[in-house]
């Protein structure tokens, strides 16, 4: 996920990104079957549909047979309602409305971008709105100097927080080796893991597969994605199975792992074949786990 700020927002909106979406993929919904024997479950975070609303997106993602999504905390949740956005900003009866908007779309808000920083009352009323939401993760790049806070809070709601990883190209991340985050999950319970993003770790210049051997027994969400290029940040995303992150090696080695838990697709590179691409990411996955299962 790319952190959000002001041009990079400015430009989606004025793209013609939205009118350009399609309105289903041309072909049927993959068949989760085998993933699911894995204990693999499709997700999508959302950012993948920043050009539009999350509630004009939620008929695409159910229409790809996709039951769980991945809010950020950033983004807008309706397009006649521009102010509001998918946080816990959101007003009770926002709420309630949010909630039966999925219920409606079969759509279960599993995992959730959060802002988790070192503010301890901020921090409550996000694991407050995540518990009310039904979400089980909150994915995150949290100050180190704040999880022991972060833990407490993680056992009193009963919800896991995952560590995400972003590209070293930038000040601000301190994740990007799977080494930084070992050693910030180091002695915590299981409630504190990793959220492995498998196309930063090669625009990064790593070896995917490797950095999840690092990781093993903390790795509670992944968000699945393949670039071109090894080692440059600025590489576009592109269907899983066609980059360089050598993504039948991964599913294996996730396999071997006994991972269990959202195969989140955040899929960066905005287009008209947006959803065909997502299928493509979708049916490579339940390809290799048929093999695999």
């Amino acid at each position: 996920m790319v952190a959000p700020v002001i041009t990079r927002r400015g430009f989606l909106a004025s793209s013609g990104l939205a009118a350009a979406l399609p309105r289903r993929a041309r072909s049927a919904p993959a068949d989760s079957s085998a993933a699911a024997r894995l204990g693999w479950q499709f997700c999508v975070a959302t950012y993948t549909f920043r050009a539009i609303s999350l509630y004009e997106a939620l008929d695409q993602i159910a229409g790809l047979g996709i039951r769980h999504i991945e809010p950020a905390f950033f983004l807008k949740l309706d397009a006649s309602r521009p102010k509001l956005t998918t946080s816990e900003s959101l007003a009770p009866e926002l709420r309630e409305e949010f909630k039966g908007r999925l219920a409606k779309a079969g759509v279960a808000m599993t995992n959730f971008y959060a802002k988790v920083e070192a503010d301890p009352d901020a921090n409550r009323a996000i694991f407050e709105y995540a518990k009310e939401m039904g979400v089980e993760t909150l994915v995150a790049e949290p100050p180190t100097e704040a999880l022991d806070g972060i833990e407490e809070l993680c056992e009193s709601y009963a919800i896991n927080l995952a560590i995400h990883n972003h590209p070293n190209d930038r000040p601000t991340s301190k994740y990007w080796n799977p080494e930084s985050v070992l050693a910030a999950v180091k002695d915590r319970g299981p409630r504190i893991g990793a959220c492995p993003d498998t196309g930063h770790w090669v625009r990064s210049g790593l070896d995917p597969v490797e950095c999840l051997k690092k990781l093993e027994g903390r790795i509670i969400n992944v968000h699945a994605k393949d670039v071109p290029e090894v080692g440059n940040p600025k590489c576009r995303d592109v269907p899983l199975g066609t980059g360089k992150a050598r993504y039948d090696a991964v599913l294996r080695e996730l396999h071997r792992q006994k991972f269990q838990g959202t195969m989140t697709l955040e899929y960066e590179h905005q287009s008209p074949q947006l959803l065909d691409d997502l299928k493509a990411c979708i049916d490579f996955v339940e390809k290799t786990a048929a093999s695999l299962a």
